[in-house]
């Protein structure tokens, strides 16, 4: 198998996992840096529209890098997506199909169920639930807990922060409720 082929196989968890923590020394020791991705919206804002709002009021120009970061995790995707699929369907769990359909949600592009990911979809009162409250209330999230799951899980908890213990806690807590008891709800609208 020659490397090209190789890399498009879906990587194990034992492979990926650690590639990713290894970001957080890779960006400390070259240039102390903090790993994270809800900031660069922050820093996107403030470059490109500022204004009298003191949120925005810093220099953005010093973190640059986590812009160029982020637009590297962008072209990255694209060219993976482009070069590096292995052209077979993505294997979703039988079991996780099978409860979909109980709510109707049959048609799948990848893992995408394009029955409820799609423009008509989302002028629907689940589509505006999903998309728009579920938007909001991630973006409010994001910024009560003061980052994201990447930054709090990933950089946080390396760097034994007890306030990133309690946020991915709570990630993960919410996530649970929100897959558990409140989606099936909002899927049979």
């Amino acid at each position: 198998m020659s490397f090209i082929e190789w890399i498009k196989q879906p990587w194990p968890w034992y492979v990926a996992g650690p590639l990713i923590g290894l970001m957080v020394p890779t960006l400390l020791i070259l240039g102390n840096r903090t790993f994270g991705i809800s900031s660069s919206l922050r820093h996107a804002c403030a470059a490109c529209a500022p204004g009298d709002i003191a949120f925005f009021q810093y220099d953005w120009k010093k973190e640059t890098w986590n812009l160029l970061f982020v637009a590297g995790i962008v072209v990255g995707g694209f060219l993976a997506a482009s070069f590096l699929s292995n052209g077979l369907p993505v294997n979703v769990n039988p079991k996780l199909v099978e409860e979909m359909s109980g709510y109707g949600i049959t048609n799948y592009t990848g893992t995408v169920p394009t029955d409820i990911f799609n423009w008509p979809a989302l002028l629907t009162a689940r589509g505006l639930i999903m998309m728009v409250l579920g938007g909001f209330l991630v973006g409010f999230g994001t910024r009560y807990a003061g980052g994201c799951t990447s930054g709090h899980a990933i950089m946080g908890l390396s760097n034994l922060q007890w306030p990133s213990l309690v946020a991915t806690v709570s990630f993960m807590a919410g996530g649970f409720i929100m897959a558990n008891l409140v989606l099936p709800f909002i899927l049979k609208l």
